[in-house]
């Protein structure tokens, strides 16, 4: 069974940084795309970034390019979300994902199967 943990969430000050973590378990981890997603209250979950099997390949939502940066080590089973010059608009809870396939970047979230729990970042004015 494959299992999606995230963490590094937390309450930041506009401007500062975090970086998310997410580990994945149940099958080879190198071999499929992860991405990062998000959710706002009231709002529909959205694409943030994703990164191809051998991190040749990343894609970044408009509203994150040039302050986000996903990476993956694939000897630990883990990909990374960087996250610079953070919002108020960045609050929302932060989901990692993995299709079930293995397949090229996308950011579609109903091409992701598994999903993490989801951790918290609050950025604050």
């Amino acid at each position: 069974q494959v299992q999606v943990v995230e963490s590094g969430g937390g309450l930041v000050q506009a401007g500062g940084s975090l970086r998310l973590s997410c580990a994945a378990s149940g099958r080879t981890f190198s071999l499929y795309v992860m991405g990062w997603f998000r959710q706002a209250p009231g709002k529909e979950r959205e694409f943030v970034a994703a990164i191809s099997w051998n991190g040749a390949s990343t894609d970044y939502a408009d509203s994150v390019k040039g302050r986000f940066t996903i990476s993956r080590d694939n000897a630990k089973n883990t990909v990374y979300l960087q996250m610079n010059s953070l919002k108020p608009e960045d609050t929302a809870v932060y989901y990692c994902a993995t299709p079930r396939t293995a397949r090229g970047v996308s950011r579609r979230v109903e091409e992701y199967a598994y999903w993490g729990q989801g951790t918290q970042v609050t950025v604050s004015s």
